[in-house]
């Protein structure tokens, strides 16, 4: 080999150099005698296979190895498609369809509204482009929508769409519709775009509202495309049936009815979520006939640094150790994590690591909301294209985002649910060849139970994602939406639902006018701008940061019933991967000021709960179903040291009391329970520890996250007159996860003492039923509760 003429030395393919040991580089300067030489040794690179074994060594414990044999392809005939679209298939090489491509579009060509739940990387993007192209080639008046949850999943599938478009010859306007339009843009395509590509915001201020400006696509409506049905859950899901309702009434305003195509990840309810969105028969296709690789699964736990806390070692230093020794080698690799700080500080920590082997630290690259759009299309075109090996991201490209070919997903901590894990795991292996994922578990409880627990993940999924879409508050903002966008008639329908009662309650409020058999608007404000899809109620506190006293901005928003516990005085407030500290919460004005500060922590609210039953709805042995009046005040803040989850001290809070009324099941703790010889610190230690691991277990059957329902055990409850534990949803009316812990009542009681059972402490930790408190017996107290309700269940 000859002299190397730049700074960098230069790694040599392990297969050119396998039976070399050393080599000596030499590096020259212009003209000078003077030379440096570094001596490389040179390993050949790990196997993805030497490298899950290499995994096996380090000090922690890989606690599955989980092994997913590859699977052939199942194909079918096409259907009788436009001879143009056939030919544009065929020139990007698919000749044949998989039998659940060939299957999905042949019901949609029916007029059948179908949602597609296979896995990732089996094709669904065809199953709604073909039937939309040749609807459109066969009838150049078709029209089609389709709604992306976000903004670059759009521009990554309109870029498909194009392609295909291209090849065909045909003349199919395409175009995305959302805040970055230009204005001079959108004229044009309301009047020329045959497929209009948004996402539900844009569909709720710029194209609802306008509908008359939009008179071509309404009336020639053939189809409407939800890409990630299942993201679509909880209070944004709720926002977005009502959403599909004020679609379907204009649609049926300018006479057109539109088929329906969603996909979905894989969740144990799709057929349910989509026909509470869409409140029509769907078809539910869920088995692939793609092929794919053989895969690899790995769950990795960090070693204990603290047996009887419960602590590990930082799950972030474990992810970025695991991940360097695969860019090491080689091995094109996703890592996700769940914050942007965690995003910039694994970069950081993995540019450092390859700098320290004499390696290239441009082959990493982060990526996370914040960065700019072009910024997020370069590193996408350099991972397809092979130019880095590995980039660190938020769930930002954890949906179907075009990033070519990867060998190895590494996911730090649990992402929150099962369907958004599979997803992420999903991103590697998208051909033939061997791919794997790593989980590397955190110290949070829920990521200690999976580990110990992981057949949750590997048999059929057990949660079911929920949506109320009759939430008074979330129904009533989209009536006045609805209304404001076409006059409702004496007893019409929203949708499935009457709103008699709502229409005479805006019309003797102002909102509304009526004349004849009609409701008209007539306030002077634009309902939609006003209406936030992320939140049951308009009233949002805004976050002003005021670091430059002179220079105060507005940098975000909370919802009113989540502002106690986010963003009380003294709280750690974390935007745009900066950390702020609240130094005042203005309630009258719904102002929150903060100040960018550097800090290891994080804080942590403890609410004083009281629950007054306002009506109950179903009972069933010690359970109950109602509707709750929920009192809550925010009295003290612990301080959580990052990453360990030690606690590092506490404060006061000094806040008003909020009410909100909402939905709850409760369990009256059966009499069976000898409480005898222990005092009311005992008792409420036990309640606690109960309420601490089903606030854990429980979001992994309600696919919600920890926010969305408050658990909390009462010693003495004034309506049950006995100890009593609550689950309530934190949202103003409820949005069904109340209803749905009822129903699975005993699997959140089994799950939580096989949470506790797993767990390997003494006398109990935060992996489990919390801090530990003054109750020396409070792990073995909480089984002991546990125990007797199971048994009298």
């Amino acid at each position: 080999m000859g002299p190397v003429f730049n700074s960098q030395p230069q790694i040599i393919s392990s297969n050119a150099l396998s039976d070399i040991k050393f080599i000596y580089i030499f590096i020259f300067y212009g003209f000078k005698v003077s030379w440096r030489c570094f001596v490389l040794l040179i390993k050949p690179h790990k196997s993805l296979n030497s490298f899950l074994e290499w995994i096996k060594t380090l000090d922690g414990k890989v606690c599955t190895l989980r092994e997913f044999p590859p699977q052939e392809a199942s194909w079918a005939r096409w259907p009788d498609l436009d001879e143009r679209l056939k030919k544009a298939l065929e020139k990007r090489g698919i000749q044949k369809l998989y039998s659940h491509q060939a299957d999905a579009i042949r019901m949609i060509m029916e007029g059948k509204n179908v949602v597609l739940a296979t896995p990732t990387a089996s094709g669904k993007s065809l199953c709604y482009n073909v039937p939309v192209l040749d609807a459109i080639m066969k009838n150049p008046d078709s029209r089609a929508l389709f709604m992306f949850p976000t903004k670059a999943l759009s521009q990554d599938q309109m870029a498909g769409l194009h392609q295909l478009i291209e090849l065909s010859g045909v003349d199919v306007k395409t175009f995305t519709y959302d805040g970055d339009t230009p204005v001079a843009a959108r004229q044009k395509l309301r009047a020329a775009g045959h497929i209009v590509i948004t996402n539900p915001d844009m569909l709720n201020t710029g194209i609802l509202p306008h509908h008359t400006k939009w008179i071509k696509l309404f009336e020639n409506l053939r189809y409407v495309v939800i890409d990630e049905l299942h993201t679509y859950k909880g209070v944004f899901g709720s926002h977005v049936a009502n959403l599909i309702r004020r679609l379907k009434r204009i649609c049926s305003f300018y006479g057109s009815k539109p088929t329906f195509i969603g996909s979905s990840a894989t969740i144990s309810n799709p057929k349910e979520l989509s026909e509470l969105l869409l409140e029509e028969p769907v078809h539910v296709i869920t088995e692939s006939g793609a092929p794919r690789g053989p895969r690899k699964f790995v769950i990795y736990n960090p070693p204990v640094v603290n047996e009887q806390l419960g602590i590990r070692k930082s799950s972030l230093t474990e992810t970025a150790k695991i991940a360097a020794e695969a860019v090491a080698n080689n091995i094109s690799t996703i890592v996700f994590t769940r914050s942007r700080v965690n995003v910039e500080l694994l970069v950081t920590y993995l540019r450092r690591a390859l700098i320290s082997k004499g390696l290239d630290a441009s082959k990493v690259e982060g990526y996370r909301g914040g960065y700019l759009p072009n910024e997020r299309r370069a590193i996408e075109r350099k991972l397809r294209e092979g130019e880095i090996t590995c980039v660190v991201s938020t769930n930002a490209l954890e949906l179907g985002i075009d990033i070519g070919s990867l060998e190895l997903a590494i996911l730090h901590g649990y992402p929150g649910s099962i369907a958004s894990m599979w997803q992420q795991i999903g991103r590697a292996g998208r051909s033939m060849g061997l791919s794997a994922a790593i989980m590397v578990a955190s110290s949070f409880a829920m990521d200690q139970f999976l580990a110990s627990r992981p057949e949750y993940l590997f048999g059929a999924s057990p949660e079911r994602a929920r949506i109320n879409s009759d939430n008074l508050y979330i129904l009533a903002n989209h009536v006045k939406c609805s209304a404001f966008e076409l006059p409702f008639h004496q007893g019409e329908k929203f949708g499935n639902k009457d709103i008699s009662e709502i229409l005479e309650y805006l019309r003797q409020k102002g909102t509304l006018h009526k004349s004849g058999e009609k409701f008209f608007w007539q306030e002077d404000s634009f309902p939609a701008e006003s209406l936030s899809l992320r939140s049951a109620t308009s009233e949002n506190f805004v976050i002003i940061d005021i670091t430059e006293t002179a220079k105060p901005v507005v940098i975000g928003e909370v919802d009113r019933p989540s502002a106690p516990m986010l963003i009380h005085p003294e709280a750690i407030y974390f935007h745009g991967g900066k950390t702020y500290q609240v130094m005042k919460l203005d309630y009258d004005g719904m102002r929150c000021y903060v100040k960018q500060v550097e800090v290891d922590y994080y804080t942590d609210a403890d609410m004083a709960v009281r629950f007054q039953t306002i009506d109950t709805l179903e009972q069933q042995g010690h359970w109950g179903l109602g509707e709750i009046l929920m009192a809550s005040r925010p009295t003290i803040y612990k301080k959580i040291k990052l990453h360990t989850h030690e606690n590092l001290g506490y404060g006061h809070i000094h806040l008003p009391e909020e009410q909100m009324h909402t939905t709850a099941c409760w369990l009256k703790v059966p009499t069976g329970v000898v409480w005898e010889g222990w005092d009311e610190n005992r008792q409420s230690s036990a309640l606690t520890g109960l309420s601490n691991l089903l606030r854990s277990t429980a979001p992994l059957f309600l696919m919600c996250a920890r926010h969305d329902i408050i658990i909390h055990g009462l010693v003495k409850d004034p309506f049950l007159e006995s100890p009593a534990v609550y689950i309530a949803d934190n949202y103003p009316g409820g949005i069904g996860l109340a209803e749905g812990a009822f129903e699975l009542k005993s699997k959140l009681l089994t799950s939580a003492r096989e949470a506790l059972s797993s767990c390997k402490c003494e006398r109990g930790c935060p992996a489990c039923i919390g801090p530990l408190g003054a109750q020396i017996n409070a792990k073995k107290d909480t089984a002991f509760l546990l125990d007797t309700i199971l048994a009298n269940d």
